[in-house]
């Protein structure tokens, strides 16, 4: 047995890994669905939900808020041969929440944390938001600032969790936000859905649009003209069947594993193909990696979904600038695993992964030098020179689930058998993660 499934996990180097892999649903999809269909009319089954903690902290904060939430177990899709549970939401239609009556618990979840202050702005009661240790040390100020020009009283420690949001009768803004979110894009809309006239989003950098595409889907028009997005209030959603597409940002790690391996290949089946998501693909390739795309027909209302198969190839050196981090910013730790087996990263522009679950570029260069990698911290980023195997060691994730994974692709490189303390943080947006690691890897 090559990996140990514990708190820490020890993951041995591999010779090759092949075969193909269904990764979990979407988180940033399954969030939204879950949220417009609490807010929608009628009901709505959601099949391929995301399995891991993040999204199971949504379902729960919306049972807080009186959303009747069902998981129901359903039959194989044959058409999609997807299987396992549907999360059934009955709806309660705009404004139609209820008070919790007690704080509602994110988790780890700032996506679910930073949405949920948008829907509860526009509801006349109060509503607070917190979340774990991690969470509670996560700037706020960004969701904040809009939602008091609307109207709403939110108050934060230090600019951070907990929230406490006193919501009621808000009115439309035109705002610009200071940094490229798309969390903050959707904190705003779902104000803004909630209340009379046109509410505006002008975005500094495009980020991706599954808010859009979300709101289309449950029946509301949105106007998206380049960075700028539109949504007139007050529109009512309706609820209906909708499916989860593959994880990108989950899947990414396999791809990263097939490309950084000679004799490597994976395929990648139902994934999420949206074209705001897909920016890895093209890094992937200049990094040297061998990517083939096959779509779908279009039956999955409002994403396009997908095959991905990645093979390995001699491995590049690449920079990535601020105006790609926003398409990559959930892909950056892959990324820096693949360059320590050969070419060379650089990332500049990314400050905003210092205020994830953990200071994501600390931790990161901190994990991979302990491997033995040949990596530097930058300000803004780090830079990764695959100028030689890593040793071996242990590495600490930091409790932050995209660390956990990218310290596992990168230990399948290295001289010697590599430590994870915190492995099980991977459970956040992949469980399962690491016995799909075993079972594709030839040791």
């Amino acid at each position: 047995m090559s990996v140990e499934f514990q708190a820490w996990t020890t993951v041995s180097p591999a010779r090759r890994v092949a075969g193909e892999v269904r990764v979990p649903g979407d988180k940033s999809i399954s969030h939204r669905y879950a949220i417009l269909a609490a807010l929608a009319e009628g009901v709505t089954e959601i099949r391929g939900y995301a399995p891991g903690a993040d999204c199971a902290s949504t379902l729960a904060c919306l049972a807080q808020l009186g959303v009747e939430v069902r998981r129901l177990e359903a039959p194989p899709d044959n058409r999609r041969q997807h299987s396992g549970p549907v999360i059934q939401i009955i709806g309660r239609g705009l404004r139609g929440l209820q008070a919790p009556e007690r704080p509602l618990d994110a988790g780890n979840s700032g996506t679910a944390l930073r949405m949920l202050a948008g829907v509860v702005s526009a509801h006349p009661f109060e509503t607070t938001l917190t979340g774990d240790q991690s969470l509670r040390r996560r700037p706020m100020t960004r969701i904040v600032r809009p939602l008091r020009r609307m109207g709403a009283h939110v108050e934060a420690v230090d600019g951070r969790p907990p929230l406490v949001v006193r919501g009621g009768d808000l009115s439309p803004i035109d705002y610009t936000p200071e940094t490229a979110s798309a969390q903050v894009k959707t904190a705003i809309l779902l104000a803004g859905l909630q209340t009379p006239g046109r509410t505006t989003v002008r975005e500094v950098a495009a980020t991706r649009d599954h808010t859009e595409r979300a709101l289309r889907t449950f029946g509301a028009r949105v106007d998206a003209d380049g960075l700028v997005i539109r949504l007139e209030g007050k529109q009512p959603l309706r609820g209906r069947a909708v499916l989860v597409p593959g994880d990108v940002s989950s899947a990414t790690f396999w791809a990263v594993a097939a490309a950084a391996l000679p004799g490597s290949e994976i395929t990648l089946d139902e994934v999420g193909l949206n074209p705001s998501r897909t920016a890895i693909v093209g890094v992937l390739e200049r990094m040297g990696a061998r990517v083939a795309l096959v779509p779908h027909d279009s039956r999955t209302p409002g994403e396009p979904v997908g095959r991905v198969r990645v093979a390995h190839g001699s491995l590049l050196p690449v920079e990535i600038g601020g105006e790609e981090v926003p398409g990559l910013i959930d892909e950056l730790p892959a990324l820096a695993a693949l360059a320590t087996f050969g070419g060379a990263l650089r990332v500049t522009g990314a400050g905003e992964l210092r205020t994830k679950e953990s200071d994501r570029i600390t931790a990161l260069v901190s994990g991979l030098r302990a491997l033995g990698a040949d990596v530097d911290e930058l300000p803004d980023g780090f830079e990764v020179r695959g100028s030689r195997p890593l040793a071996g060691g242990t590495a600490n994730a930091c409790d932050d689930h995209r660390l956990a994974m990218a310290f596992a692709i990168a230990a399948l490189g290295a001289r010697a058998p590599v430590v994870i303390q915190g492995a099980d943080a991977a459970d956040v947006s992949y469980p399962g993660f690491f016995a799909t690691l075993e079972s594709l890897c030839e040791f």
